[in-house]
């Protein structure tokens, strides 16, 4: 109110309270400023600027002591730069700037405030536009190491106003982001004590904002800033002080890298199936390299915290029904009412008579004598839950087992090491099994081709290794037939290493596997059996600590792949396997390894070798899809011993990924399972995962190109010329689940445990989805213990829906034996409950190596809302068979999607709750009027008491919009199932209870 200044005392009066309010404002704390700020402290300071600067003449004192206080205050003034604009002083500032250019104390003190001003967009549009940012480079330049506080004030003002992308536009028109470049060399090249990594880094700033827009980054490729800055980092890396110049220039790089598309001919998969009613349109992917820039994405996208959740897992605020009645909803049937009749095939246990209990059915008996002259079979003694703890290997027990009926059963077979005899013997007896499954099929799926089985054999070993020539004698290596065709069951190969099988993988056997792979129907009509899958393995011999992310490793692999820009001689760039043109492969290339993937749930497109030991790999899209990259199973062979192998998969997609906390890969070794140690193990070394220059062609309806990530690992095998199999995470295939399923069948114990398995559906690809019922037998045929039979409540259990997920089936694997053990409280459960299991329901997907999808390109958890019979046959008749059970009364107790996690450590289940999702949503909740039975919480909450792995505070139970044609949303909303859950389990390892950061091993 005393501006402008009537006299002295009027002037000594301002110095005094703006001395009083320096004083405050520096010794409290910043809720002094911030209560200055609600009392319009920032406007009565500008009004005050703006007077002083009118006054003739300026009191320079009273300036200083204004420019102090507005540059203190601005800084925690979010709307500062706004007040400033409504004020109309800009031009205030930008006058006391220019007057003050000799004079470099008020100057830096007139720079402050410029910074804080231009944290407004609006404000620094206004200011740029107005001449400020040519007013700044007269400050910076050129290079002097006078006035270097004023300097460095200087270039954080500009770097606060080429945040405005106009302001970048008009820097690099007028050749300042040359200017820029020219500067920050002079300022690396002289600071050779590191005494100015503030100015240095202040003007990669300037260039990181100046890059964000396709301009900026034009113009930084042709004025060589990649080489430039490239270069000048290499000085800084050993420098642990240098880290901020050192990732800002990471950041800048990556961003300026040339985008380029993936190097396959689609980006849909190599595979292709024909869905009824659709029609593929295949996008290519190979562009002329120059419409890459000419047509980007438009600005760069920021970059994101690698702390984030991926989209899979947020649960933001806006994404959550909010509409009580859709909570509430419980829609009409899918489907007309009497075609739920055909579930109660499904149900035999609700009308089941038991006659065996007292007399043996003919059947039975006339099977039983079939089977007497069958091959002895070793049984597995099936552990109770306080064994398994100290005892992985088999026992030695037998579990006497009821002759199975021929219509239902598998017939029995040996587990171990055979006869010539008996081989002749199961050859017999699979050729029958085959023609009973073919007329079964063709009598259910009327119109589909009778199931054929085709011969399977495994690649050929390395002949020429020093540790196959110590395994395969001369004599029999004499006899062994290697070929290509030959057939795997008569081959010598397959004796010997049947022989040499010790049988020692619990719940696994070799022929089981052969048997079932045979039958399997895949889209690239398989010829070959992974090792791993067909020889089986144990768990690792110890628990394995999460891997300690080496300081700086992704930075350094971001600097290797600039490298090959730069220094594109260095680069071999040869392909040594391709899935899409075999022809164009260089498998037998000297110095160079050899990769495979066609085999079940196998995933390796192609692989380019990069330099000797490096190699950038790309994974198989998604059957019928042109994403979803993510899963991968590859055989790899031809290594050097004691050679860090580098790989780069280089097609990922999710923007973040355990592997950047702890996960790392699996890999088995066949050297190392035919010396006793057949296991999968955590490997790998420097793991990184991040954004890498890659990008889908221009994507259908508008929206933007896809980014690629890459995943990027060390590897040194422990034997030369080995072969070994690298995969995301413990592989298991629909044939280890079907071998697995007919061992546990033959194994239990009949008296107690009613196991019936029967065939949901024919899956799309033609393969039978199994349909599990477990429970206990009943007592006896009293009418109270039929009845207490036939009344147990169900639990209905499923796993498998996303084929990448293999720990949802290593999960069901566990649950499915503990099930059928002789542990007291899995008997107390059979007695309590009837177990309906559907253990993998998208085996087309686990079979062709997909990640997400079935074959008709959906995921299939987003399809049970109105799931099509044609194109997700797994999904509709599950469904069906709940609405069966909720028809008759028998809804779910319980209902659980077994799944896995990519992003979170750890086991949780997420849930469904109205209440919940209306508080997290904000919305008021008349308790009143909502009602809610929170028993949803209960199983949840025993067991986080109970199981280790298990962490409550992961748990959800709220309902999201992108989330309502899920299972777990479904089955609550239209079966009433309260206790509906996914049950999510880590692909990495624990960070809590009994196995925080000890092991990897789920």
């Amino acid at each position: 109110s005393v501006f402008p200044f009537q006299s002295s005392q009027d002037k000594d009066v301002i110095l005094s309270i703006l001395g009083v309010l320096s004083d405050l404002l520096s010794l409290g704390t910043d809720r002094r400023i911030h209560y200055l700020i609600s009392k319009g402290g920032s406007e009565a300071l500008l009004q005050a600027l703006a007077a002083a600067a009118r006054a003739e003449p300026p009191e320079q004192d009273t300036l200083l002591a204004l420019l102090r206080l507005l540059a203190r205050v601005g800084r925690r003034d979010r709307k500062f730069g706004l007040k400033v604009q409504r004020l109309e002083a800009t031009d205030v500032i930008l006058s006391l700037t220019r007057k003050n250019l000799g004079h470099h104390l008020n100057l830096t003190h007139c720079l402050w405030v410029l910074r804080v001003c231009a944290s407004s967009v609006l404000a620094g549009t206004t200011l740029g536009i107005n001449g400020a940012m040519e007013l700044l480079f007269k400050v910076i330049t050129p290079y002097s190491k006078r006035h270097v506080r004023t300097v460095r004030a200087a270039i954080e003002a500009l770097a606060a106003l080429l945040k405005s992308k106009s302001n970048s536009r008009r820097a690099v028109n007028r050749g300042y982001l040359c200017g820029l470049l020219k500067l920050y060399q002079d300022w690396h090249h002289n600071d050779i004590s590191n005494d100015y990594v503030h100015i240095r880094r202040g003007l990669l700033i300037c260039l990181k904002h100046i890059t964000n827009i396709q301009l900026g980054r034009e113009t930084f490729l042709d004025s060589r800033g990649m080489e430039i800055l490239f270069t000048s980092v290499q000085d800084c890396l050993s420098f642990k002080n240098l880290d901020p110049i050192v990732t800002t220039v990471t950041q800048i790089l990556r961003k300026c890298y040339p985008k380029e598309p993936l190097p396959v001919p689609t980006v849909g998969s190599s595979y292709s199936f024909p869905i009824p009613g659709k029609v593929s349109t295949e996008c290519p992917c190979m562009v002329p390299e120059g419409k890459w820039l000419m047509h980007d994405d438009g600005e760069e996208e920021v970059e994101k915290d690698l702390d984030n959740d991926d989209d899979e897992t947020k649960e933001e605020d806006y994404d959550l029904e909010t509409d009580v009645n859709k909570l509430r909803s419980r829609p009409v049937l899918d489907r007309p009412e009497v075609e739920l009749k055909q579930y109660e095939a499904m149900c035999p246990e609700l009308s089941h008579n038991f006659q065996e209990l007292e007399s043996e059915p003919e059947e039975e008996k006339s099977s039983k004598d079939n089977t007497e002259n069958l091959p002895s079979t070793p049984s597995y003694f099936i552990p109770s839950a306080t064994s398994v703890k100290h005892q992985n290997t088999q026992r030695t027990q037998s579990v006497t087992v009821t002759g199975p009926d021929p219509e239902e059963e598998d017939f029995n077979v040996p587990l171990q090491s055979w006869t010539k005899k008996e081989k002749c013997r199961w050859a017999e007896i699979a050729e029958k099994r085959d023609m009973v499954e073919a007329v079964k099929d063709a009598n259910s799926c009327e119109g589909e081709d009778t199931a054929r089985t085709h011969v399977l054999t495994l690649r050929p070993l390395p002949k020429e290794a020093a540790w196959y020539k110590q395994i395969f004698n001369m004599e029999c290596e004499a006899s062994i037939n290697l070929g290509l065709e030959g057939r795997l069951k008569s081959s010598d190969v397959m004796r010997i290493l049947l022989k040499k099988h010790q049988g020692n993988i619990p719940f696994h056997s070799p022929c089981f596997y052969i048997s079932r792979a045979e039958s399997v129907k895949s889209i690239p009509d398989y010829k070959f059996l992974a090792f791993p899958d067909f020889w089986g393995h144990q768990p690792p011999p110890c628990c394995k600590p999460m891997l300690e992310r080496k300081y700086g490793v992704q930075r350094d692999r971001v600097l290797d792949d600039v490298r090959r820009l730069i220094q594109p001689g260095d680069v071999i760039g040869r392909t040594v396997f391709d899935l899409d043109e075999p022809s164009h492969s260089s498998p037998d290339a000297p110095d160079c390894l050899t990769f495979f993937s066609k085999f079940e749930s196998g995933n390796l497109r192609k692989a380019i070798q990069v330099r000797e030991f490096e190699y950038d790999l790309i994974m198989n899209a998604d059957v019928n899809s042109s994403q979803h990259h993510q899963w991968f199973y590859f055989e790899v062979r031809g290594m050097k011993l004691a050679v860090p192998y580098r790989f780069n998969i280089i097609n990922c997609e999710k923007f973040n990924s355990q592997f950047n906390y702890g996960m790392q890969l699996v890999m088995y070794s066949v050297k190392e399972a035919l010396q006793g140690r057949p296991c999968w193990l955590r490997v790998g070394s420097d793991i990184s995962y991040y954004k890498n220059h890659y990008r889908s062609c221009a994507a259908v309806g508008g929206r933007r190109r896809k980014s690629y990530y890459t995943l990027a690992f060390s590897i040194t095998f422990p034997h030369k010329d080995d072969v070994c199999y690298l995969a995301y995470h413990y592989p298991y295939t629909y044939s280890t689940m079907m071998s697995h399923l007919d061992i546990l069948e033959q194994n239990r114990n009949p008296k107690k445990v009613y196991w019936r398995q029967q065939t949901l559906c024919q899956t799309l690809g033609g393969n039978p989805c199994p349909l599990l019922t477990i429970t206990a037998m009943p007592e006896s045929k009293k009418r109270d213990d039929l009845e207490q039979f036939c009344n147990r409540p169900y639990v209905f259990l499923m796993a498998r829906v996303h084929p990448g997920e293999s720990n949802a089936s290593w999960v069901m694997k566990g649950t499915l034996e503990f099930l059928v053990s002789s542990d007291p409280i899995a008997d107390l459960l059979r007695k309590c409950f009837i177990f309906k299991i559907v253990p993998m329901l998208n085996p087309d997907g686990v079979i062709n190596g997909n990640h997400r999808c079935s074959l008709s390109g959906d995921d299939l958890n987003r399809q049970w809302v109105t799931p099509s019979s044609e194109l997700h046959p797994t999904i509709y008749h599950s469904k069906g068979l709940l609405y069966y059970l909720r028809s008759v009364g028998r809804a779910p107790l319980v209902f659980c999607d077994y799944h896995g996690h990519s992003q979170k450590k750890n086991v949780f289940l997420y849930g469904c709750s109205i209440k919940e999702t209306l508080w997290q949503a904000g919305c008021v909740v008349d308790t009143s009027v909502i009602t809610e039975d929170v028993g949803y919480r209960t199983l949840p909450k025993i067991l986080d008491k109970v199981a280790p792995a298990f962490v409550m505070n992961s748990c959800s139970f709220l309902v999201e919009k992108s989330r309502e044609s899920t299972a777990r949303v479904v089955a609550w909303q239209e079966m009433g199932v309260l206790r509906s859950y996914t049950m999510e389990s880590t692909y990495c390892g624990c960070s809590h209870g009994l196995y925080k950061v000890s092991t990897s091993l789920i």
